[in-house]
C-alpha cells in the first residue's frame, strides 16, 4: 500500500524494539504492495542491521507463519522467513494488528530489471525444489488447498454498477467493463472443464516483484502471505505469462528455467485458468480499492494505474482469440 497504516510510528518502533530485541533507529515506511490490509517498513539498527517489518490489519494466515521457515529447514534457502521473537512465536499482535519481521535483502526486486541468465536457472530450481517438498503434519493442516472456486467474479458483478456510476472510473467500465464481464464468464467455463493434477505446495505468488537479489546475485523470495495445495501450474502461471514483469519469458528465458527445474510439460488449460483468475481477482480488488471513500488520491491513481495495465492485457487476449 502506498497510504500509510493510522497507526503511532513511535509506538510501532517501540513494540518492535521490545519484542525482537533490536535497538530501532530509524523507522522507514515503504510504500509497496498492492494489500489493501499490509503495509510493510524498513527498520534500521543502532548496529548496522536492517530488517523489514510486515504490517497487517488483522491475523496473517497460519501458513504465511509456518511454511517459510519449514521451507527454509527443507533447504529451500531461497526462501526468506520470519525472525522469531527472543520470546517464543514468530507474529506479534500491535494493536488490531499484527507484525512480521523478516530480514532485509538489498537489492530490490526483479520486476523491473529482470532476471539474468543465471537467475532464470536459479528460478526454475527453486520453484522445483520448492514443487517437490512434502508438507508436514502441521503445515499441511493449515495450508489451503485448491477447490476452483473463484470468488473474483462474484465481486466483479457486485461492484460493476458502483464502478460505472463512479466519476473516477467511469470511463474506464464504458471502455472495459463488457471484457471484464467476458472475463467472468471465461474464468466459470475453465474452472468447469480442469482436470486438477497432483497437488504441490506453491507459493502461489512468484511473481518477479516477489523475488529480490542484488545485481546477479542469489535469490531471495519474499511474500509468503497465500501459499496453497495446488497444481504446480499454480506457480508455473507466472513464468509462462507475458503478464508479470517488464521482462517475462522468451524461448531463451524458458531453456534456462527447464534446465533448472527439470523436465515439465504444463497443463495449457490449467495455465489459462489461472491466468484468468488472477486477471479476474486483480480487477475485482482493484475496484474494491478505488472505490473506498477512504483512499488517497495518489492510491487511487496508483490503482487505477495497474487496473487498466490488467484490462488492456484482458481485451488484447480477448481480441486475439
Amino acid at each position: 500500500m502506498i497510504d500509510k497504516p493510522g497507526i503511532d510510528e513511535f509506538s510501532l518502533a517501540a513494540e518492535v524494539a521490545a519484542t525482537w530485541a533490536v535497538d530501532v533507529a530509524d523507522l522507514v515506511f515503504l510504500p509497496v504492495g498492492l494489500d489493501g490490509q499490509a503495509w510493510a517498513y524498513r527498520i534500521d539498527a543502532s548496529d548496522g542491521e536492517r530488517y523489514f517489518l510486515k504490517l497487517r490489519r488483522g491475523d496473517f494466515a497460519p501458513a504465511a507463519v509456518l511454511l517459510p521457515g519449514f521451507l527454509r529447514a527443507q533447504g529451500v534457502t531461497q526462501v526468506v522467513a520470519p525472525i522469531d521473537p527472543p520470546a517464543g512465536g514468530t507474529g506479534h499482535a500491535f494493536g488490531d494488528y499484527r507484525l512480521l519481521l523478516y530480514p532485509f535483502h538489498d537489492g530490490g526486486s526483479l520486476w523491473s530489471r529482470g532476471l539474468t541468465d543465471r537467475q532464470w536457472i536459479e528460478y526454475g530450481e527453486f520453484l522445483g525444489r520448492l514443487h517437490a517438498v512434502s508438507p508436514s503434519a502441521e503445515v499441511a493442516a493449515v495450508l489451503p488447498t485448491e477447490t476452483f472456486q473463484s470468488s473474483a467474479g462474484e465481486r466483479l458483478r457486485m461492484l460493476s454498477a458502483q464502478a460505472a456510476a463512479s466519476e473516477i472510473l467511469g470511463a474506464f467500465w464504458q471502455r472495459y467493463g463488457a471484457d471484464l464481464r467476458r472475463l467472468s464468464d471465461t474464468v466459470d467455463d475453465l474452472a468447469s472443464r480442469v482436470t486438477a493434477g497432483q497437488h504441490v505446495i506453491c507459493h502461489a505468488d512468484i511473481h518477479p516483484a516477489n523475488m529480490l537479489a542484488d545485481g546477479d546475485g542469489p535469490l531471495h523470495v519474499v511474500d509468503w502471505d497465500a501459499p496453497i495445495l495446488a497444481p504446480r501450474e499454480r506457480d508455473l502461471m507466472f513464468v509462462y505469462s507475458q503478464d508479470f514483469g517488464e521482462h517475462p519469458i522468451n524461448a531463451h528465458r524458458a531453456a534456462l528455467f527447464r534446465q533448472g527445474y527439470g523436465p515439465l510439460e504444463p497443463d495449457q488449460a490449467m495455465l489459462s485458468y489461472y491466468r484468468s483468475e488472477r486477471h479476474l481477482d486483480e480487477v475485482a480488488e482493484f475496484l474494491r480499492s478505488i472505490l473506498n471513500p477512504a483512499a488517497s488520491p495518489e492510491s487511487r491513481a496508483n490503482d487505477l494505474h495497474w487496473l487498466t495495465r490488467v484490462a488492456e492485457a484482458v481485451t488484447d487476449r480477448s481480441h486475439a482469440a
